[in-house]
């Protein structure tokens, strides 16, 4: 096998923006998403030339941040918008079955709103649902959210997370979760894409697992972005502090997180993730090939930057791994995970 006949590729990471989405975004505070220098531009088309060209079989869609609820406080206008998105992607996977597949958006922190979507989104054929780190400072894990976890859990359902910008459930003055606060000292600077989201993910994802959501819920199967953000390189850490300091929470054993490593947690391709990033994950957290999807992150990441980068993961794939490995990684484990022939 050569880098220019590489396997086919199942995208469980990329994003879809209608045009409502789009304008719903620079309507209420996000023309520049999380620093970012402007709201993509996408269409179906333009995601199909993009794959046809790139070898993607198939795209799992799923709205990238800031999400469906945009504004704090305002239950009514997440509650349409998530439902348009759903209902768009639901159509879009209808008319090209082989192609697009989506994860339903949930508008946290709504969690009435999330319970109804994810009745009418599983009604509609979503392959899973897709949550941001945090809804306005309010992180996964937390209590409030048990509801929402409970339910999934028993639908054996499988979620996407994706970060967002790190915040604080308050004002400066006062504990109001309807005024939450920006946590990115450095997003005067950066666009929170480049550092924060990854310490936004190390964030949430050791909340679940000391909150006991991960614990409580073995039916759930979860995919986190970016290889896991900055979250493996501090497994030993959090998992070891957790057990040596005192405190109001039951210590987490690092053999516990890479039994769920192994059980239900998979890592998407999406970033810089070689040469560098993805030996890291595999060596010194022990995730193996079987639990690695590919992504995209089209069309935040734009066409040359992603084929670009998979230029960059073609090479490694080559150079590091057999053609066993290659084939589940690319496209074999994303089939298995959601039943694709």
């Amino acid at each position: 096998m050569s880098s220019s006949n590489m396997p086919h590729k199942i995208d469980v990471h990329s994003h879809y923006l209608p045009p409502f989405y789009q304008e719903a975004l620079r309507n209420h505070g996000h023309a520049n998403p999380d620093g970012m220098p402007a709201v993509p531009e996408w269409s179906p088309e333009s995601h199909l030339q993009l794959m046809d060209k790139l070898g993607i079989r198939k795209s799992v869609l799923s709205v990238s941040s800031p999400g469906t609820h945009l504004v704090p406080g305002d239950n009514d206008l997440a509650a349409k918008l998530s439902r348009q998105c759903n209902s768009y992607a639901a159509d879009l996977k209808r008319q090209m079955p082989d192609r697009f597949g989506f994860f339903a958006s949930l508008p946290i922190p709504d969690v009435a709103t999330c319970l109804k979507e994810i009745d009418q989104a599983s009604k509609d054929g979503c392959d899973g649902f897709g949550f941001l780190t945090n809804g306005h400072g309010l992180y996964l894990g937390d209590p409030a959210f048990d509801p929402i976890f409970d339910e999934l859990n028993r639908r054996h359902a499988t979620i996407f997370i994706h970060p967002t910008t790190p915040t604080c459930p308050c004002s400066p003055s006062s504990a109001d979760p309807q005024h939450p606060t920006k946590a990115a000292p450095l997003a005067s600077k950066y666009p929170n894409p480049m550092l924060e989201f990854f310490f936004d993910t190390a964030r949430v994802v050791t909340n679940l697992f000391m909150s006991g959501t991960i614990k409580r819920c073995p039916n759930l199967k979860i995919i986190l972005p970016h290889l896991g953000g900055a979250f493996p390189p501090l497994l030993s850490r959090w998992t070891g502090f957790s057990q040596l300091v005192p405190g109001p929470w039951e210590g987490v054993a690092e053999t516990e997180v890479r039994e769920a490593f192994e059980r239900q947690i998979y890592f998407d391709l999406a970033g810089f993730v070689f040469p560098g990033q993805i030996k890291g994950l595999m060596e010194g957290a022990g995730v193996k090939a079987e639990r690695i999807m590919y992504g995209s992150d089209f069309p935040f990441t734009k066409p040359d930057g992603v084929e670009m980068l998979l230029g960059q993961m073609d090479q490694g794939m080559w150079e590091g791994f057999g053609a066993e490995a290659i084939e589940a990684m690319y496209h074999g484990n994303a089939e298995r995970l959601f039943v694709m022939k």
